[in-house]
């Protein structure tokens, strides 16, 4: 019984792990180490999908909603598309691919323990609809 409870509150330390990986994915920028303007294009998307995660981790943080779990998703399912979208390969695609598949496990957990909450609980932990 202990393992369905687990999975069934939305706990603090999720929304840290959720910023952990956005903070990770943001480091992969640099992993790039060529100077071509593809690699430019890759920093850059990692960039952007890494200060996602990390901004969407920290609302969640600081105020519920059931939005944010679905944008992580997409951000993660985005992450993982992004090797095969741009054409990259090495290190940094499975690096992408991996923290990709942990956003959006993260983000399906999150989500699946917050939808099974009524109106009213969710209210109590700080989330809006």
């Amino acid at each position: 019984m202990a393992s369905i409870r687990f999975f069934g509150i939305h706990y603090g330390w999720e929304d840290c792990v959720s910023m952990a990986l956005g903070a990770v994915i943001l480091l992969t920028a640099w992993l790039t180490g060529s100077s071509d303007s593809d690699s430019h294009a890759v920093a850059a998307n990692a960039t952007i999908v890494g200060i996602l995660v990390l901004a969407l981790g920290a609302a969640e943080l600081v105020d519920l909603r059931r939005w944010e779990e679905a944008c992580e998703a997409a951000c993660g399912a985005w992450l993982i598309a992004s090797p095969f979208v741009f054409g990259y390969a090495g290190t940094v695609r499975l690096f992408h691919i991996t923290l990709g598949v942990a956003v959006v496990l993260l983000a399906v957990l999150e989500l699946r323990q917050d939808w099974n909450l009524s109106d009213a609980e969710f209210a109590r932990k700080g989330g809006r609809r």
